[in-house]
């Protein structure tokens, strides 16, 4: 199913380069020239003071080893750890510490200097480049000028001349404002997110375009969206309903610095990219909605009960296919497009329980009488997990989790809070809560003890997306794979709230097609539903998932055929139309194909639908193509 796949590594796991061959230093001489620490061998200009030790070692050695050009620190460390007595181990080890450094250093050195001389700091750069790599610039530049803009101190705004815009900036974004009602305009500037607003004038911004932003994007909206979404619409002026200003920026006071003129026209070329994106069609023109609810939900009051689908979209077989919201520019438009240019619904379930999951489903199910799975879920985490309730903290205001994810915090990270905590007086300042916030929320970790944090265990993620208890044990599955394979599977009650409209339209039960079927998500939900099973065909790879379903079938006392096909690529039209034949026709086609492109936290591998895995989704397109060429020809017949 979509989950976030690229998460699901070792976090113990080291991504350093392996060590380059030691070839030798010319210039660290040789261990036959170190004098004897017991003799008179040295000369005098070689001797030190008579102090017999320095920082845990012999003052002579720390010299000799000080002249060969390590650093006297690293010396020190290296004696401790081996011992005055072993030279030779000493040396290796001071020449593999080096190696390390070097390999690590040299990595970086250009970028780091090259931003560094752009004046971002040192401290800065080396943290966007942890959290998002060396290989996309642009990222980078977007992520220091956002942390640069937050962190300046507010200054007066220049002052612009109307006059020296060509383009007419300030007339017509002051044109467009003035045919917004004036009740609207008083709301945008009720309710804003000061630090949202005032981080986007310190950025170069109009208020009048943040506001704007602000009030569309919703308050909870990042920088980073907030700036793509002005971007996006100073470059769709003509199309844009919002407001419409030209591309062309600010110009800064005559008397700014060099680094923020540099700054500056980084930020232009960043802004004439996005453009050409704009242009070439390549930016996403599906936009997600705030809130995303998809077309209503079991709580919500306004639900949306009609849609016009493509008649090309029409069943026979009804399909529903799903994967990450937050995909890669263009992706769903792509999608939407394949599949009969359906409209997307999207959800994210903490509007339906306790774990936020931002996913899109495309399907051709009737979206009236829907109805959810009883009892709901709870929607809180102190609701779904009582116990917490005790330790948690008052300044951990959470109340909903992240997305859960194929792997979980390490013991490392718990124990890092726990210290951080233990060393203070009282509650933590404040920016030992932000760190320790940021671990929670991005690792789901939750309070068990008296400042311990601790991962969710396998059976709390299954019951958060409406598993039934030990669903993955069946399948003999390590905790790690526990983890994995419910990662990357659906959040029932958002599925079976979609689903529901079929115990109507099938009573005496549906032959099912699960694509990508992982540990059976679709299934469990029209069981739940008590929408008898017929026929499933289970397409899956991981053998693991495959146990786990077979174990679910015999608990469940399904009284259907289970027939599972190792791999979507094996599922071609003479498999379908024999499978066919057999069982009769699908009356529904479900799948998630892998979503290691699509996820937001792969950095390195997010080449959308054109990745080795996530290219996947086009079988979903084909099978289901050939199931609906098949139902025809059996019609026609």
């Amino acid at each position: 199913m979509g989950g976030d796949a690229f998460l699901d590594v070792d976090v113990n796991v080291d991504w350093s380069s392996d060590d380059e061959p030691d070839n030798g230093n010319p210039e660290l001489g040789s261990l036959a020239t170190l004098p004897q620490l017991g003799g008179e061998a040295m000369t005098s200009s070689e001797q030190v003071e008579d102090s017999p030790k320095l920082n845990g070692g012999d003052v002579r050695v720390v010299e000799y080893f000080r002249k060969m050009g390590f650093d006297e620190t690293m010396v020190a460390e290296a004696i401790e750890k081996n011992g005055e007595e072993n030279t030779e181990l000493i040396l290796e080890t001071l020449l593999n510490c080096s190696v390390a450094q070097s390999s690590a250093s040299s990595s970086r050195s250009k970028l780091m200097v090259d931003f560094m001389g752009m004046g971002f700091s040192e401290e800065m750069v080396a943290k966007v480049l942890e959290e998002h790599g060396e290989e996309d610039i642009n990222l980078i530049t977007e992520t220091l000028l956002t942390y640069s803009a937050l962190e300046t101190p507010q200054v007066e705004q220049p002052q612009i001349d109307p006059n020296s815009c060509s383009s007419g900036y300030e007339e017509d974004l002051l044109d467009d404002f003035s045919s917004l009602h004036d009740s609207e305009s008083e709301d945008l500037q009720l309710g804003l997110d000061d630090s949202s607003l005032s981080s986007l004038r310190r950025m170069g911004y109009e208020e009048a375009e943040a506001s704007v932003a602000i009030k569309r994007c919703g308050p909870d909206a990042s920088i980073s969206e907030l700036t793509d979404f002005i971007c996006a619409a100073r470059m769709a002026r003509a199309d844009d309903s919002f407001f419409a200003v030209e591309e062309s920026k600010p110009k800064l006071s005559n008397g700014c610095s060099p680094n923020e003129r540099k700054r500056s026209v980084m930020h232009d070329e960043i802004l004439k990219k996005k453009k050409m994106k704009w242009e070439n069609g390549d930016d996403e023109l599906i936009k997600l909605p705030n809130p995303m609810v998809g077309f209503g939900l079991p709580t919500d009051e306004f639900i949306v009960t009609e849609r016009r689908l493509p008649k090309a979209a029409m069943g026979p077989p009804f399909f529903y296919y799903e994967n990450v919201a937050l995909a890669p520019k263009g992706v769903w438009q792509t999608i939407s497009r394949f599949l009969y240019d359906v409209e997307p619904e999207f959800v994210d379930s903490k509007y339906i329980c306790a774990a936020a999951r931002k996913r899109g489903y495309v399907h051709n199910l009737p979206i009236h009488n829907r109805f959810p799975l009883i009892p709901l879920p709870p929607t809180t985490i102190h609701d779904a997990l009582p116990l917490t309730r005790k330790w948690w903290p008052a300044w951990d205001s959470r109340t909903k989790l992240n997305c859960l994810l194929t792997c979980t915090g390490s013991s490392r990270v718990t124990d890092r809070i726990l210290k951080q905590l233990e060393s203070c007086d009282g509650d933590p300042p404040l920016h030992v809560r932000k760190a320790i916030l940021d671990e929670c929320r991005k690792w789901n970790l939750v309070w068990v003890g008296r400042n311990k944090a601790a991962p969710l265990e396998p059976d709390e993620v299954e019951m958060l997306l409406g598993f039934p208890r030990n669903h993955t044990r069946g399948g003999g599955l390590s905790r790690s794979e526990r983890y994995k394979s419910l990662g990357n599977s659906f959040q029932i009650d958002t599925v079976a709230y979609h689903l529901s409209v079929l115990k109507e339209l099938f009573p005496g039960g549906l032959n099912l097609l699960s694509l990508f079927s992982g540990i059976g998500g679709a299934e469990v939900a029209l069981h739940r539903l008590g929408i008898p099973l017929k026929t499933v065909v289970s397409v899956e790879i991981s053998e693991g998932n495959r146990a786990i379903m077979r174990c679910w079938w015999e608990q469940t006392n399904q009284k259907g055929n289970l027939v599972h096909i190792d791999d979507v690529r094996q599922l071609d039209f003479h498999r379908l139309e024999e499978l066919m034949d057999i069982y009769g026709s699908f009356d529904l086609i479900v799948g998630g194909s892998p979503c290691n492109n699509l996820a937001g936290g792969n950095r390195h591998y997010r080449t959308g639908l054109e990745g080795k895995e996530s290219s996947l989704f086009y079988d979903y397109i084909r099978i289901l193509d050939d199931v609906k060429k098949l139902v025809a020809r059996k019609r026609n017949n």
